[in-house]
């Protein structure tokens, strides 16, 4: 019997391809969409992490409540009491720290690698395989001798010979670099002074997952084993993530109070931690992941529901119409006997047939999204490689074509078993059957017309997001800069050989043709890397708790020339500032007003501490606008920037050169320069200044573009679905145009009445969009820039561009209506 359902069901949509046609393209528009999102969200929200019980996995936060600084990495000494006084709710904790550093190839010349140091059973814990060699020991991250203390009056004794450093290799650079061999186990890894030694390699696939505020490496190219020794005096120097997972049956309520007794010691014994309100929080590791991504996610995973809903009410007013022609054979087949199971299961298999055509190109589509999706999506967003179409994808996907077949096939199907066989039956006009569908069809109209709006307010809002991020005045001008980063090379190991080597460079630089201007930083706005420093004024030398916290840049002096940075007051750096006695700062406009209100701070002393156990007393010479080093969507924290001679030269890495034209013409040149002066300096990072700023706009772009293309493809079913039922209204009503135009009514009044109710629709569905907007708009506001998320002029505008859409939709039908024959019209009652 439902072999037979599904065969008539075939043989009837064959003989309809344009409405076969299109209700498959709509479907698998839904159905498409809904699944790629629905590949992202699997893989970054869903999914538990690639690691060892991943649930029990905590990750271990210091803040410094008092200066609002959050997720603050750790010291050793930190690390060690807080994995010493926690011992009883972990079963394990470990540590860990990225970089990148240069080593040489086999023809001498430098490489970037990415590098990890961690504690000796950090794979143990995360439960990453190695597959060849063996793994880090407790041995590998035994300290390192410290040196005798030699008696008064006697000689400095000898230090004692120091410990090889340990190295695992991750499965692809052990591939790229030494071409799979298995005799690299135990040997030196070139390039890597003070002995150290591969012990082995890691199973491909391993990666490490941070929240991108974090600034970690995720596919280190070389582990470390990390010789962690206690020092109390290091406790400035922090650097270590930790992470622990939780023995069984602890809680992380219990663990957290454990974790709180810690901290409550280390502010009871160290002065830092208790002036500055040192806390460590619990944090689950998925959720530290993920907790940047996941409102874009849910909103873009909402936004593809939408258009799956809004897909299959435009495929049920299809049906409807479809179910309306049919009536008439409907109320034969049901006067001559027939069941109305037998006419709803034939409803239903064509229903289910559509659906299942759409879910299969659907999935097509969305194969083809993922693929795309992977080469738009922002570097932001994690597990990028784990995205695509798995079991539970597919499930989704089937998922979604059953519950697709319910709203689109149920109603028509309903109708199609309860036809009114006598009216029916004595009905002359071919199209009886329109009329009692009607208002159905207009409650689907309307729900299309609702959902659609929504959409298009949610991409209304984040296109004036991303209009405000290019109204944002950074602080610099990107324009005709190109930026690159300078690792390695043979500099010297005292201050005045650095600051020659500083210089060597600069002049390479200044001197190539077109090259207006060179200057270079550490860190660099918006390429990452900030961290803050302490600040403070007078009081805060009686009481520390005074201090506060201050992002920090070391320049060149020309730097803020060369990024056109305004200078607001005072004057800034000169040649003679940059050196180690000249104890000379310029501070952002934001912290001239928070450290002196009301006042001129040029010449005013700052306590600051960058390179001294304790806070040294510096004097402001100049102040600038801000800059927004770490995101363009908020102002971040105050700058103080000092000279690199400040800090005895040699600190400066990221490097910018202002051209004439176009920044990126001068790459070649650039490299070649810097090769003769070097061949053991790496530039990396090359890029236009202006390449950055579209990197920090990535996220926004990102769900600018999805739920834009989201919002118009809605907007276009609900205006294809408008346009539907006013064209049924049309074909329904022509006897009744054909007397209204015979008793006088001109062609006016006939598109006036058509057009009018096409409008009332919009206007009840647009009034229903609004409300559910001011409540589900809410659930992107954290992802908007410079608008609010009830914002009056993109309700307004999004009102009045789906009123437009409207207004054509209606304009067609109306037309066909005005331009009846009224004898032509009377002649079909």
């Amino acid at each position: 019997m439902l072999l037979r359902d599904f065969t008539y069901a075939s043989r009837t949509l064959a003989k309809s391809p344009v409405f076969t046609a299109t209700a498959i393209i709509t479907i698998a528009l839904g159905i498409g969409a809904s699944t790629a999102i629905f590949s992202v969200t699997n893989a970054v929200l869903l999914c538990p992490l690639p690691y060892k019980d991943p649930d029990r996995l905590y990750f271990a936060i210091s803040d410094m409540r008092k200066r609002n600084v959050k997720d603050f990495p750790l010291s050793n000494a930190t690390f060690i009491d807080l994995r010493n006084g926690a011992a009883d709710v972990f079963q394990e904790m470990g540590a860990v720290t990225t970089g990148r550093i240069t080593v040489p190839r086999e023809d001498d010349s430098p490489e970037q690698i990415r590098v990890a140091a961690v504690t000796p059973n950090f794979f143990r814990l995360m439960g990453a395989q190695i597959a060849l060699g063996r793994d880090f020991t407790d041995a590998d991250g035994q300290p390192q001798p410290a040196p005798p203390t030699p008696a008064a009056g006697a000689p400095a004794a000898q230090a004692p010979p120091r410990l090889p450093q340990m190295a695992i290799l991750s499965y692809t650079y052990w591939q790229r670099r030494f071409g799979a061999r298995r005799d690299i186990i135990g040997r030196p890894m070139p390039g890597r002074q003070g002995g150290t030694q591969i012990v082995g390699v890691l199973k491909p696939g391993f990666e490490l997952l941070c929240s991108p505020d974090a600034n970690m490496e995720r596919h280190p190219d070389v582990w470390f084993a990390a010789r962690l020794a206690y020092d109390n005096a290091s406790r400035n120097n922090v650097e270590w993530r930790a992470i622990g997972r939780l023995k069984d049956g602890v809680t992380r309520q219990t663990a957290q109070g454990a974790v709180d007794r810690v901290a409550a010691e280390l502010r009871k014994n160290f002065t830092i931690e208790r002036t500055a309100g040192f806390f460590i929080r619990l944090e689950p590791m998925h959720q530290h992941v993920v907790e940047e991504v996941r409102p874009a996610l849910l909103a873009l995973m909402g936004a593809v529901i939408f258009l799956l809903l809004i897909a299959c009410a435009n495929v049920a007013n299809l049906l409807l119409v479809r179910a309306s022609l049919r009536e008439r054979e409907l109320a034969i087949r049901t006067a001559l006997g027939g069941s109305w199971w037998r006419l709803v299961s034939q409803t239903l298999a064509e229903a289910v047939l559509l659906a299942i055509s759409g879910a299969l190109l659907g999935l097509g589509l969305a194969w083809v999204g993922i693929h795309e999706l992977r080469v738009i999506a922002p570097a932001s967003l994690p597990r990028l490689d784990a995205i695509g179409i798995d079991p539970a994808v597919l499930g989704f996907t089937a998922l979604a074509a059953v519950a697709a077949a319910a709203l689109f096939g149920l109603a028509p199907a309903v109708r199609a078993a309860r036809p009114s066989v006598a009216v029916l039956l004595r009905a002359s006009g071919r199209n009886a059957g329109l009329g009692g569908v009607g208002l159905l069809r207009n409650f689907v109209v309307v729900a299309e017309v609702a959902l659609s709006f929504v959409l298009l307010i949610g991409s209304g809002l984040m296109f004036r997001s991303f209009l405000e991020l290019q109204r944002i005045n950074p602080g610099f001008n990107p324009h005709g800069l190109l930026t690159f980063l300078l690792l390695g090379g043979r500099g010297g190991q005292q201050p005045e050989e650095r600051a020659a080597r500083v210089r060597e460079i600069r002049h390479s630089l200044q001197t190539l043709p077109g090259v207006q201007a060179v200057t270079a930083s550490f860190p660099f706005p918006l390429a990452g890397g900030f961290s803050p420093i302490r600040w403070g004024l007078e009081p805060a030398l009686t009481d520390p708790s005074k201090f506060q916290a201050v992002d920090f840049q070391i320049v060149l002096p020309g730097y803020f020339e060369v990024l056109h940075t305004p200078l607001i007051a005072g004057r800034a750096f000169t040649e003679a500032d940059n050196a180690p006695d000249r104890k000379f700062v310029i501070v952002d406009q934001m912290l001239a007003a928070k450290a002196f209100p009301g006042e001129s701070a040029i010449g005013k002393r700052l306590l600051t501490r960058i390179q001294t156990p304790e806070p040294e007393w510096v004097e402001v010479i100049g102040v600038v606008a801000h800059q927004r080093q770490a995101s363009l969507a908020v102002p971040g924290r105050e700058q103080i920037y000092f000279t690199d001679g400040f800090l005895r030269h040699g600190a400066v890495g990221y490097w910018a050169i202002q051209t004439a034209g176009d920044p990126g013409k001068y790459a070649s040149a650039v490299r070649a320069a810097i090769a003769r002066l070097d061949p053991h300096l790496l530039v990396t990072e090359m890029q236009p200044m202006d390449a950055l700023v579209e990197h920090a706009q990535a996220s926004t772009r990102f769900s600018l573009l999805l739920i834009g293309v989201f919002a118009s493809v809605a907007a276009l079913l609900a205006g294809v679905g408008l346009y539907g039922v006013l064209s049924t209204v049309v074909r329904q009503r022509t006897p009744e145009i054909g007397v209204r135009m015979a008793l006088g009514a001109a062609p006016g009044s006939i598109f006036s009445l058509v057009v009018g109710q096409g409008l009332r629709l919009s206007a009840i569905g647009i009034a229903l969009g609004v409300l559910a907007a001011f409540e589900l708009t809410q659930a992107i506001a954290s992802m908007l820039v410079g608008v609010k998320a009830t914002d009056p002029v993109t309700f307004a505008s999004m009102a009045t561009l789906f009123f437009a859409i409207a207004a054509i939709a209606s304009w067609l039908p109306a037309r066909r209506a005005a331009g009846l024959d009224p004898t032509a019209a009377l002649r079909e009652e």
